[in-house]
């Protein structure tokens, strides 16, 4: 057996996003046959439990719109040309002894994520994007704040996305990682629905003071 969170976006109340932590049978493997096999039982688990539909936002997902929605696909712009989501944020970041590394917006996602120097320069300790400053708290804020604007540009279409109960990704372990794409993407749906994203996305500061009861 394993866990892994269902994130549903909130329509009303202080917070934007409630996470749900979902017991499944695991599969063990590491072929993408195995992990769709712990996407099916995951999203059974919580259909039983009254979580339903869910999307899994990642690779592995059933569905074209899941694939595309993953930071390694969803593209965004940065000092005018277009990256993805995970290569803004990993070359974004900035350590004790280096970085930002803006050469990874120009390299795949994969190649991004596993660049060695995210490993060897240190304490992470801020993020710099298009000469602006972020702060590593609260913890996941940079994260999302350059998902949902990423989002942004579809956000007419993605109105679809408001008949899910939720959002998840397999490939997401709480204990080891922070950020998570399908939190990201469920709170991205919580603030179209309350239309609440064009306050959120005037600024970084904006989006804080929007969505700061996320963050407690």
């Amino acid at each position: 057996m394993a866990e892994r969170p269902v994130f549903l976006p909130c329509q009303i109340g202080g917070r934007l996003v409630d996470t749900v932590l979902v017991p499944f049978q695991w599969h063990p493997g590491m072929s993408a046959v195995q992990k769709k096999k712990n996407v099916a039982e995951l999203h059974h688990s919580a259909e039983r439990s009254g979580y339903f539909p869910l999307l899994e936002i990642s690779s592995k997902s059933d569905l074209e719109v899941g694939v595309k929605l993953s930071a390694f696909h969803q593209k965004i712009r940065v000092n005018g040309r277009e990256t993805t989501v995970e290569c803004a944020f990993q070359g974004s970041k900035v350590f004790e002894r280096g970085g930002p590394y803006i050469d990874l917006y120009e390299k795949t996602s994969r190649e991004a994520k596993k660049d060695d120097r995210l490993k060897g320069s240190g304490r992470l300790i801020g993020f710099i994007f298009e000469g602006e400053e972020f702060p590593l708290s609260p913890p996941t804020a940079f994260y999302d704040w350059l998902y949902i604007n990423a989002l942004y540009a579809h956000r007419d279409w993605l109105r679809r996305l408001d008949r899910m109960a939720g959002f998840t990704d397999i490939e997401f372990n709480p204990a080891k990682s922070i950020n998570c794409q399908a939190r990201s993407c469920a709170l991205f749906v919580a603030l179209s629905m309350r239309d609440r994203l064009d306050d959120a996305l005037q600024s970084f500061g904006a989006f804080l003071d929007v969505t700061q009861e996320t963050f407690v």
